[in-house]
C-alpha cells in the first residue's frame, strides 16, 4: 500500500483522540483558553452532560476578526513562537490543537469582540461557523469584548468515539469537576455553570481561602491545615487535611502547578509518604495545593491534555515536598495549636477555622504532680487512688474533684488538665474551649512509637535488663534466621540468646517497654522476623515494627490512672510528633466544644 499524507481533517480528528476524550477535556480546553485571555467572569452552559451542547461565554481580550479562523487551525496558537517559548510556557495553554480539535469532531460556532476599539473591525463582534472541520466565512454578530465558543452535537461524526461515553450524570460530573478545579486556581474570577437550564454553580470572586470553602465544602475548611513553604525558587501553598479526615476516595486531592491542574505520581507519592506515619490502612489523605516555580524547571509539552508535567529536578521536587508536608503533620500538639504571632486571618497558620484551645488554671500544680509520675506507665508514689479513682476497677468513671480558678488562661496546655477516666478507656479533660476525650492507649502508643524512633535514630536505644531471663520455645527457622543478628538486635534494646535449637533467652528488652509482657514483645518481633527477615525489619520496615512495640508497651485499657499520670500523658501528647494519630493512623483525641455541650442539652433556648 502506498504512503499518502493524511487530510488535514482527519489529522485533527486524530488528534482529538488524544486532546478531546469526552466533553469535560473539551471544557478544560476551553476554560484554559478563556484564562489565558485574561477573563475575570466566565459563564459555562451545559446541555446533556455537554455531549448535546458546550457554551462558554467570557470577558476576556477577544480574538481579532482576521485572527478567528486561525483560533480552529491546527498549530495556530499566540502563546509561543519558539522552542525557547516552549521551554518556559507560562501560559495554560499553547500547544495549538484543542480548537481546531474541538472543530473537526463537532459543529463550532466563535464568537469575539476584541477590546481595541480603536479598529474599525472591533467596532462589533464576529462570529465564525465550523462542522466537522470546515470553516465558514466570519460574519457580523453582537456581544460585548469577550468570546464565546458554542460547541453543539461532540462526535457527531465520529460515532465509535461516541459510544465510548458514559451516562449524561457521569459526564456531567466530570465536567462540574473540570470547573471547581478551574476556580480552584482562580479564586480571583467568577464562574457560573448550568445545566439543562439549571443553575449549578455560582462562584464570585472570592480570596484563595474563601474559594476553597466554596469548592470543598465545610468538612474540608474544618479539617484543613495551611501550608506555606519554600526552598529556592519553590514554593508550595495551600492546606492539607489532618489525618484523622482521611478518606477512602481520592477525589480530594487537587494539585495545581504554576496555576495548572495536574496529576503527577511523583507529587501523590511524596505527600503520600509524608502521611505515612499518621495514616489509618489504606485511606488517602485531602489536599488543596499550589506549587509554583519557574517554568523552564518544569516541563508541560509531555501529553496533549497537558495533566501530565515532568520536573527537571524530580529527586529535588520530591524532598522539597515531602519535608514540607511532613514537618507540618509532625508538629507536636503545642505547637500546631499555638497562635501564630502575626497571621494573615483569611489564611490562618495552623488551620482554618480552628481555635486553640485554653485552659484556666485548676488547684492541682501539675508540674509538680508529674514529679510522682512514672514516665511508661508505673504507679505514681504518695498518690492516694482511693481518692483518685472512684468508681472502681476498669468500669464507670474515676473522677476526683478539683476547684478550677477563674484567673488568667493558660496558654500552655491545649489539651487542658484531666477530669477522670471512662470505663477505663477515655481520658476526660477540660480546657476553655470544654471537653477533650483522649484514648489514653492510641494516645501512650503515640508517644512511645516517637520515642522510640527518636533513641533508634541517636543509637540511643537503653534497655531493662531482666532480673530472671525468660525463655520461651521458637521455630526452629526463626532461630536460625536471628541468629546471625543478635547484635543488631541488641541495639534495639533486645538482648537475646540461643539456648536450643528450638528455644531462646529473653535478657533485657528495650527499656521504654520495660512494663510490657517480655514474651508477647519477643513473640511479636519473632514473627516480624518471619515475615520480613532481620534485615528489612532493621532497615524498610523498621518504623513498623517499632510501631508493633510501641503498641504492647502503651497503656492497655482498664488500666486505672492517677490524676497526674493522665495530666502527664496529656503533657507528653503535647509535646509529641504526630499525637493527634496512634501509630494506626486513628485519632488519639477529640475537642467538643461548650458550644456543642450547650446544643445537647439545649441550653440558651
Amino acid at each position: 500500500m502506498a504512503i499518502r499524507i493524511l487530510p488535514d481533517v482527519l489529522i485533527s480528528q486524530i488528534a482529538a483522540g488524544e486532546v478531546v476524550e469526552r466533553p469535560a477535556a473539551a471544557l478544560k480546553e476551553i476554560l484554559e483558553n478563556s484564562l489565558d485571555a485574561g477573563a475575570t467572569d466566565i459563564q459555562v452552559e451545559l446541555e446533556q452532560g455537554g455531549v448535546k451542547r458546550i457554551r462558554v461565554a467570557d470577558n476576556g481580550s477577544g480574538i481579532a476578526h482576521d485572527e478567528l479562523a486561525l483560533a480552529l487551525t491546527r498549530h495556530a496558537t499566540s502563546k509561543i513562537a519558539s522552542l525557547a517559548d516552549l521551554e518556559r510556557v507560562a501560559s495554560l495553554g499553547f500547544r495549538g490543537e484543542a480548537l481546531a480539535s474541538i472543530a473537526a469532531i463537532a459543529r463550532v460556532q466563535l464568537t469575539s469582540r476584541r477590546a481595541d476599539s480603536g479598529h474599525i473591525l472591533a467596532e462589533h463582534a464576529w462570529t465564525l461557523q465550523a462542522e466537522g472541520g470546515r470553516l465558514g466565512e466570519p460574519a457580523p454578530a453582537a456581544r460585548a469584548v469577550g468570546t464565546t465558543i458554542d460547541i453543539q452535537d461532540l462526535f457527531f461524526n465520529t460515532p465509535a468515539r461516541r459510544k465510548f461515553l458514559k451516562t449524561e450524570a457521569t459526564e456531567y460530573a466530570h465536567c462540574a469537576d473540570a470547573v471547581r478545579r478551574t476556580a480552584l486556581a482562580n479564586p480571583g474570577v467568577a464562574f457560573t455553570l448550568t445545566h439543562n437550564g439549571r443553575v449549578q454553580l455560582r462562584l464570585n470572586a472570592e480570596p484563595p481561602f474563601a474559594r476553597v470553602r466554596q469548592v470543598m465544602g465545610e468538612a474540608f475548611e474544618r479539617d484543613a491545615i495551611a501550608v506555606d513553604a519554600a526552598a529556592g525558587p519553590l514554593r508550595l501553598s495551600g492546606w492539607v487535611m489532618r489525618p484523622g479526615a482521611a478518606s477512602a476516595s481520592r477525589d480530594g486531592q487537587h494539585v495545581f502547578v504554576n496555576g495548572r491542574y495536574v496529576r503527577d505520581k511523583l507529587i501523590v507519592h511524596a505527600i503520600r509518604e509524608a502521611y505515612r506515619d499518621v495514616l489509618h490502612h489504606q485511606l488517602n489523605p485531602g489536599y488543596c495545593l499550589f506549587i509554583s516555580l519557574p517554568p523552564d524547571l518544569v516541563d508541560v509539552n509531555v501529553h496533549p491534555a497537558k495533566t501530565e508535567i515532568r520536573f527537571r529536578d524530580s529527586r529535588g521536587m520530591h524532598q522539597f515536598l515531602f519535608h514540607a508536608v511532613e514537618r507540618l503533620l509532625s508538629a507536636p500538639l503545642a505547637d500546631a495549636l499555638a497562635p501564630a504571632a502575626a497571621s494573615d486571618p483569611g489564611t490562618p497558620s495552623y488551620g482554618p477555622g480552628f481555635a486553640m484551645p485554653r485552659q484556666l488554671p485548676m488547684s492541682l500544680r501539675v508540674n509538680e504532680a508529674m514529679a510522682f509520675y512514672a514516665p511508661q506507665g508505673g504507679t505514681a508514689q504518695g498518690h492516694d487512688d482511693a481518692a483518685a479513682d472512684i468508681g472502681g476497677q476498669g468500669g464507670g468513671v474515676a473522677f476526683a474533684p478539683q476547684p478550677f480558678a477563674e484567673a488568667t488562661l493558660d496558654e500552655t496546655a491545649p489539651l487542658g488538665y484531666a477530669l477522670g477516666q471512662l470505663h477505663g478507656v477515655y481520658v476526660l479533660a477540660q480546657n476553655a474551649q470544654g471537653l477533650v476525650l483522649v484514648d489514653m492507649h492510641a494516645a501512650h502508643e503515640r508517644v512511645v512509637y516517637e520515642k522510640l524512633k527518636t533513641a533508634l535514630d541517636a543509637r540511643a536505644v537503653p534497655a531493662q535488663a531482666l532480673l530472671v531471663p525468660v525463655a520461651l520455645a521458637v521455630d526452629a527457622r526463626d532461630v536460625a534466621e536471628i541468629g546471625p543478628h543478635l547484635e543488631s538486635l541488641a541495639g534495639i534494646g533486645f538482648e537475646l540468646s540461643i539456648t536450643s535449637p528450638t528455644s531462646v533467652a529473653v535478657r533485657s528488652v528495650p527499656w521504654l517497654l520495660k512494663d510490657a509482657d517480655p514474651v508477647e514483645l519477643t513473640r511479636a518481633v519473632l514473627a516480624e522476623v518471619a515475615e520480613f527477615g532481620v534485615a528489612r525489619l532493621l532497615a524498610e520496615r523498621r518504623n513498623e515494627l517499632l510501631a508493633t512495640l510501641a503498641c504492647h508497651g502503651a497503656v492497655r485499657a482498664n488500666r486505672r490512672l492517677s490524676l497526674p499520670e493522665m495530666n502527664a500523658l496529656l503533657r507528653e501528647m503535647e509535646a509529641t510528633e504526630r499525637a493527634g494519630q496512634c501509630n494506626h493512623g486513628r485519632p488519639t483525641w477529640f475537642q467538643i466544644s461548650l458550644r456543642e455541650l450547650d446544643a445537647m442539652f439545649m441550653r440558651g433556648r
